[in-house]
């Protein structure tokens, strides 16, 4: 009787896991415009000047999508207004997804990549 429990108590726990991991309607095209945005922004800043190395670089530290932005706005090559925008977008983005509101996703993926430009 006990295997029979154990076995409900998992199949529980599995289907508690499935539906915390549901994905909004709008999932993929958030991260195909995610992996759009980061390499747009990769390709700039290897184009571009560098800056020495921080104290956290030379502690071992990975950087965060956050400190990049703000290295490459201290540099010039993007704006903050432009950095700002696209996170506005893809917080809206996001937002949108999770409520499963799929056009203004959309949208708010569109509006990201117009803002960041060619």
């Amino acid at each position: 009787m006990s295997i029979q429990r154990f076995l409900v108590a998992c199949a529980a726990a599995l289907a508690a896991s499935m539906s915390a991991s549901y994905a909004g309607p709008c999932s993929h095209e958030i991260g195909r415009v995610q992996a759009e945005i980061d390499a747009k922004l990769e390709a700039k800043a290897a184009a571009g000047p560098s800056a020495r190395e921080s104290t956290a670089a030379k502690m071992h530290r990975q950087p965060t999508p956050d400190s990049i932005a703000a290295a490459e706005t201290r540099l010039g090559e993007v704006s903050s207004q432009k950095v700002e925008a696209v996170a506005a977008a893809m917080a809206r983005a996001r937002q949108a997804d999770q409520a499963g509101h799929q056009s203004a996703c959309e949208q708010a993926l569109v509006d990201a990549q117009r803002a960041l430009g060619p």
